[in-house]
């Protein structure tokens, strides 16, 4: 299919801004657009304590970076104060006019939430307002609107040890530790589910799980579409040759 290629123009000097910072940039993660305005959210390193909300214009031939509007997004800390591994703000959506950032981990004991941020530049001090979020196990990589306040959202587990054994539920969460588990150990995991607002909160439900053959990829990218969804992983799948797969997703009724 056709397609065009649009740069981002003055997204240097917003990296440089973040280096000033002592904040370490990684990439792009999240993008949302709103009539001709663009945002996007910038992951950083583990150890920095903040990512960052970016906003542009889109133009017929670029997009055109903000270089006024760098909205620090305080990285949820764990009860001992460290950091999540390689967590960053994966999904933004607008709620009621609200733009609103979700963290990536979402499993914290009695402090889970999601930024509601202006669509103004913000001051660099001070965190934006927070909205409260049912604890949801594993991670959210992406986000798409389905109406009526309803978000579905890609959760997945990857069974990866090291750093990312953070996602690992405990043992004593037995129902959704059988997600993730079988009889050789950890295993990768995939699932959409609904997610709500409603009184000011989010909650979430199952939707539907991928089927088994597909719980190894890194899915990273869901868009709505004609009573279904195309969802799009990075590359990474369960054997090389690694590859980026896009699938197309029908709702049954």
């Amino acid at each position: 299919m056709p397609y065009q290629k649009l740069p981002l123009n003055q997204l240097p000097a917003l990296r440089t801004k973040i280096l000033v910072a002592g904040q370490q940039y990684e990439g792009l993660e999240a993008m949302l657009i709103d009539g001709n305005d663009i945002y996007f959210s910038v992951e950083t390193a583990t150890p920095s304590t903040n990512c960052y909300l970016l906003k542009g214009s889109l133009t017929a031939s670029a997009v055109v970076m903000d270089t006024t509007f760098l909205t620090p997004l305080a990285k949820p800390l764990t009860a001992d104060g460290q950091h999540i591994y390689n967590a960053g703000f994966e999904a933004m959506a607008q709620a009621k006019k609200q733009l609103v950032a979700f963290f990536e981990f979402n499993s914290f004991p009695g402090q889970n939430y999601a930024y509601a941020l202006s669509k103004r530049p913000a001051p660099a001090l001070g965190s934006p307002p927070t909205l409260p979020f049912a604890p949801l196990p594993f991670r959210i990589t992406d986000m798409t609107p389905t109406g009526s306040n309803h978000f579905t959202a890609i959760n997945y587990f990857f069974k990866g040890g090291g750093g990312d054994a953070v996602y690992r539920t405990p043992a004593s969460d037995t129902t959704n530790t059988k997600l993730i588990t079988d009889r050789n150990g950890f295993e990768s995991y995939c699932r959409l589910v609904d997610v709500v607002f409603k009184d000011n909160r989010f909650t979430w439900q199952l939707l539907w799980e991928l089927p088994e053959q597909y719980w190894g990829y890194n899915w990273e990218g869901i868009a709505a579409y004609n009573n279904g969804y195309f969802i799009i992983n990075d590359k990474y799948t369960p054997s090389r040759p690694y590859r980026t797969t896009l699938l197309y997703i029908q709702a049954t009724r």
